[in-house]
């Protein structure tokens, strides 16, 4: 069984940093994305750490998952909100409070997915892998990403489609702002490793590569206690993204997620748009993906709209999901099914 929480108008949010903080020359950033939460009609409450940053990390570890527990505690807040990921979050696993009382949404990606799978994996309580907070800074929020609050809007019991997007950034351009952040180019393709249409079904779970790949072996990535005692029998759809790997590294990771375990019973996988992906020695990412479609026997889709190539669509851990894709173009169907 699946706890998914749900987001009303006028919620509040919770900003907490149990990754990385901002430094004071980008702390204009964060207040500008605090301003329009506030006039989107949301409220916000504001911790410590989003506003310090020193040696990779917002604050010690055990601060930041005080902070962190704290707001999960809070009767008043809806949503936590991390202003962006970072690289030691891991650090604060072992201090995090993972008796959730009133279960409520976490959103966020990059090294934040380590948080995110962490508490589906140990609670069964639903995630939401998508926007960061920094990114809905704009005056306008492009269609893709504004799916956000949709989906965090649902109930149990709902469904929401989404689509793959028109069109993606190829490369950041801070010094010409948009309206919506972004700077949307290139003409988006959802690709599939048979080069033919393909349908998958099964409960959500991912993150960023680079980082969730640490969580095997630990108290916070047994998958398969996860899926005995919350989806029993159910097949898992993997959605990865890779943030910084080169294509051999790529490989090791995903050779050990299958060594563990990860992949059994799993109906498929999503690759996520990468500027990483570096080829060693002429193995290119695509050479990856067709070696763990041959060793798994399942579809793998490449370049949807997840991760470190903005946009990206709003996945939960947990959700039950068919994902199709005809021609380059690409659908997800979440259920919220208990």
């Amino acid at each position: 069984m699946i706890i998914y929480p749900s987001l009303e108008k006028g919620a509040t949010i919770g900003v907490t940093a149990p990754s990385s903080g901002l430094s004071s020359e980008l702390h204009p950033l964060l207040k500008q994305a605090i301003e329009r939460m506030e006039k989107a009609g949301y409220k916000v409450v504001c911790g410590e750490t989003p506003w310090t940053q020193s040696k990779a990390k917002s604050a010690d570890a055990t601060l930041r998952a005080a902070e962190f527990n704290d707001m999960m505690k809070r009767q008043d807040i809806d949503l936590v909100f991390p202003p962006w990921g970072g690289e030691l979050l891991i650090e604060m696993l072992p201090f995090v409070e993972y008796s959730i009382q009133k279960p409520k949404w976490i959103l966020g990606y990059s090294d934040i997915s380590v948080l995110l799978l962490a508490v589906t994996l140990t609670t069964g309580i639903a995630t939401a892998h998508g926007t960061n907070l920094i990114d809905l800074r704009g005056e306008e929020t492009e269609a893709t990403t504004a799916m956000w609050e949709t989906i965090l809007s649902a109930s149990e019991g709902d469904s929401v489609l989404q689509h793959s997007s028109e069109k993606y950034q190829e490369k950041w351009d801070h010094e010409n702002p948009s309206p919506h952040v972004y700077h949307l180019t290139e003409r988006t393709e959802w690709k599939t490793v048979s080069r033919q249409a393909e349908q998958i079904k099964g409960r959500l779970l991912g993150g960023c590569i680079d980082v969730i790949r640490h969580l095997i072996g630990t108290p916070f990535g047994n998958v398969a206690s996860f899926k005995e005692e919350h989806i029993p029998g159910e097949p898992v759809i993997w959605y990865l993204e890779n943030c910084e790997l080169n294509t051999a590294d790529l490989r090791r990771s995903l050779v050990q997620m299958k060594m563990a375990g990860w992949f059994n019973g799993c109906s498929g996988i999503l690759f996520g748009r990468s500027a990483a992906n570096e080829p060693v020695g002429g193995y290119t990412v695509e050479d990856v993906y067709h070696d763990l479609a041959k060793e798994l026997q399942i579809p793998v889709i490449y370049d949807i709209d997840c991760g470190h190539v903005p946009p990206q669509v709003t996945l939960i851990n947990g959700a039950w999901a068919e994902v199709g894709v005809v021609e380059g173009r690409g659908t997800i169907l979440q259920h919220f099914k208990r």
